[in-house]
């Protein structure tokens, strides 16, 4: 089973991704790990990535879609794959899409704006440990402090509220356009199926969201 997971920072992607792994017994193809592993194997791809990545050119679509078809070939995408992180465009998308790339499930994980700022603002972190607590939902016994250790703890950079408003921007005018042009696949009765979920709610709540919708699609 091939599996895209979209949704904005601060949706869930991670958490579900990594149950998807362990449910369907699919690696969690990400294009940073594949870069990285390719310039560390010294091979064609490698080489030519390397000279973007060195100075400091974002690498081409193209030689992005070499290494996912590279990738998606090899023992343990036997079952499938779940694709982290790509595609984020629609020149990507549809770049996959004529490169031949099967994509069976695209999964949606919808979760409001205010909804977001607030998970990922609220957050934070003990450096040493990463130990996650929030203000809200989940705070330490004293406030801004480690219960474990007594330390201080942070916010992340990225946690910040004006950055968290900055990534859902560019989100949604870089990413959000992708949920029209998979929903276009699906309605075409191509193999693609979009799946769009509530991402409000407990994690089992939305895991069995999933996969209720899977198995009334397949």
């Amino acid at each position: 089973m091939n599996i895209i997971l979209l949704g904005a920072p601060g949706a869930g992607k991670g958490t579900q991704a990594n149950f998807l792994k362990s449910k369907f017994n699919i690696p969690q193809i990400s294009t940073g790990d594949m870069l990285r592993s390719a310039v560390q194997a010294n091979n064609d791809l490698g080489i030519k990535a390397k000279q973007f990545m060195d100075s400091g050119e974002l690498v081409p679509d193209s030689l992005i879609i070499d290494l996912v078809k590279l990738r998606v070939t090899q023992a343990d995408c036997m079952h499938g794959f779940l694709l982290d992180g790509f595609p984020r465009t629609i020149p990507q998308a549809e770049a996959m899409s004529d490169s031949g790339i099967n994509v069976d499930f695209v999964i949606e994980i919808d979760v409001p704006d205010n909804v977001i700022i607030e998970r990922l603002s609220g957050r934070r972190i003990h450096p040493a440990s990463g130990r996650t607590y929030h203000i809200k939902h989940n705070p330490p016994k004293q406030n801004n402090i480690d219960n474990e250790t007594g330390e201080a703890l942070i916010q992340r950079p990225d946690d910040n509220e004006e950055t968290v408003k900055k990534r859902l921007s560019i989100y949604h005018e870089q990413t959000y356009p992708l949920f029209e042009f998979y929903k276009g696949l699906s309605s075409k009765k191509l193999p693609t199926n979009y799946v769009e979920i509530n991402g409000i709610g407990g994690i089992d709540d939305i895991q069995l969201q999933i996969i209720n919708n899977i198995e009334k699609l397949r």
